[in-house]
């Protein structure tokens, strides 16, 4: 598979995973994931596919490179969180107990997923600032 191919499905999966999140404010989105946490993790894990889809990426293209790297290390550090969070929660805490801010989330920050991983992706495998 050539690498816009591969550039193109990074897309569609980023985009796939911000929009079964999505929700207008910080609580609905946390809300959202705790749903399908509370359902089956291994749903949880399956619908958070990017991740698996960068370390998939990152073993096809034998690319361990910083940006690659960097690509996997934030999206763990993402699903590590959020499963902490989804803990808390089914502990009994109250949803402003484990976010204490609940902040509006624009379109933009919606999305900004789909514009910062494909454009790393580009950079580690040399497709911008080559």
């Amino acid at each position: 598979m050539d690498l816009y191919s591969l550039l193109l499905l990074f897309i569609a999966v980023e985009l796939f995973e911000s929009n079964w999140q999505k929700h207008d404010n910080l609580y609905g989105l946390i809300y959202n994931n705790y749903q399908i946490y509370k359902k089956n993790i291994f749903l949880y894990f399956i619908l958070h596919a990017s991740f698996f889809y960068a370390l998939a990426v990152t073993i096809y293209l034998n690319n361990f490179n910083f940006w690659m790297l960097s690509i996997i290390g934030i999206k763990f550090l993402d699903m590590a969180f959020k499963i902490n969070m989804m803990q808390k929660l089914s502990s009994g805490l109250e949803i402003h107990e484990v976010m204490p801010i609940n902040i509006k989330i624009t379109t933009f920050f919606r999305y900004f997923n789909v514009l910062i991983y494909p454009a790393s992706f580009a950079i580690a495998n040399g497709m911008i600032f080559n």
